[in-house]
């Protein structure tokens, strides 16, 4: 895939694929958002080979999702943590899960609560400027003039 190319084009869909596009991105951030923020927790959580752990944490750095901090000198250690852009991916995700739960939701899953209240979440998109939840109805993709 050609992320430069997916980067730099007129579609915002392109270019936010091109930096979190991938399964793996999206655990990594789902991960963050569940306090993890140390490679061995990412790395035993997921699965995940380190060599490409190591290219997805670049990657999400990078694209100013996640920030790199080191918290230990001897032996040199860093930690991810979300950036305010990675904080603003959350709901993304929240989204993306009520969607897979609704239509490849077989079997036991995980769910979203609101802390305060205990209550089970219902993540929707809305328009900020209607307040409308969006539908194919509702909106129509505009190319630049």
């Amino acid at each position: 895939m050609d992320t430069e190319k997916l980067s730099s084009g007129t579609c915002p869909i392109s270019r936010a694929l091109a930096f979190v596009g991938d399964a793996w991105s999206a655990l990594i951030l789902r991960d963050a958002a569940r306090g993890m923020t140390q490679f061995d927790q990412f790395r035993t959580s997921l699965g995940i080979a380190p060599n490409i752990l190591s290219r997805r944490l670049k990657a999400l750095t990078e694209a100013g999702v996640l920030e790199k901090r080191r918290y230990s000198e001897r032996p040199p250690r860093d930690e991810y943590i979300l950036t305010p852009a990675g904080v603003e991916f959350l709901p993304i995700l929240a989204v993306l899960g009520e969607w897979g739960r609704r239509h490849n939701g077989a079997g036991k899953l995980s769910q979203l609560v609101n802390p305060a209240t205990g209550q089970k979440v219902d993540p929707v998109v809305i328009d900020r400027t209607t307040g409308e939840a969006l539908t194919a109805a509702n909106m129509r993709l505009v190319m630049p003039a």
